[in-house]
């Protein structure tokens, strides 16, 4: 296991070795495929979850069977603590996005542990904070920013957190597909299509598959704000 890996961690970040060698030992190791799930929306929340290597996405699905991806996690990030602090049911899926390993800490050992670490406990209220206002964010930007803006900033937004800077270029390669990066934004695959023929007749940026070069973020970035 990646002792260094755990130590990164913001909820681990406080505590001492003694104390972060027991939740180590906590922790379980798990893999899912590409495609597979973690949870669905209204599963029992009874686990925190760690990723060690790989993407999850977080999904709210719609009746109608369409989805909106709230956000996107990799490697030392964790979620799922929502469930396991209020004990109501999950409220959306995760849904691995490539081959994904991941930590697992069962509900009766992460509640043991927010006990005696307060500095614990103002983490998960941080990113549960940074969460919600990000969720605001989302439905501000579905409501006020048009397509071509809400897409600018989601590329801004991925390239900051993913990319690779190769100069003045940013490589961008989380195998998103145009479905997939319209769920991100609230917008269609139709619709992103021809926003990125459009991005990319400007010179702003260049694709291949799911791969998007990003080659002038700061134009970008004028086309949100």
């Amino acid at each position: 296991m990646e002792y260094e890996l755990i130590r990164n961690i913001a909820l681990f970040a406080s505590m001492n070795d003694k104390d972060l060698l027991n939740i180590q030992n906590s922790l379980r190791e798990t893999k899912i495929k590409q495609g597979d799930s973690l949870f669905r929306k209204g599963d029992e929340g009874t686990s925190l979850y760690i990723v060690k290597s790989g993407t999850v996405k977080i999904v709210l699905p719609s009746a109608e069977g369409n989805e909106i991806i709230v956000t996107i996690f990799s490697k030392g990030d964790y979620f799922g603590e929502m469930s396991l602090v209020d004990e109501e049911p999950r409220s959306a899926d995760a849904i691995a996005m490539e081959e994904t390993e991941l930590y697992v800490l069962k509900r009766s050992d992460f509640l043991s542990f927010l006990q005696s670490n307060v500095e614990a406990i103002k983490s998960v209220l941080s990113v549960l904070s940074k969460r919600l206002r990000r969720t605001d964010e989302l439905l501000e930007d579905t409501c006020f920013l048009n397509i071509s803006a809400r897409l600018a900033k989601k590329l801004i937004e991925l390239a900051e957190k993913y990319g690779k800077v190769d100069g003045k270029t940013v490589y961008v390669d989380l195998g998103l597909t145009q479905k997939e990066l319209g769920d991100t934004i609230g917008a269609t695959r139709e619709s992103i299509n021809k926003e990125l023929k459009s991005l990319r007749e400007k010179g702003l940026v260049q694709t291949e598959g799911n791969k998007i070069r990003i080659l002038d973020i700061e134009e970008l970035k004028r086309r949100v704000y």
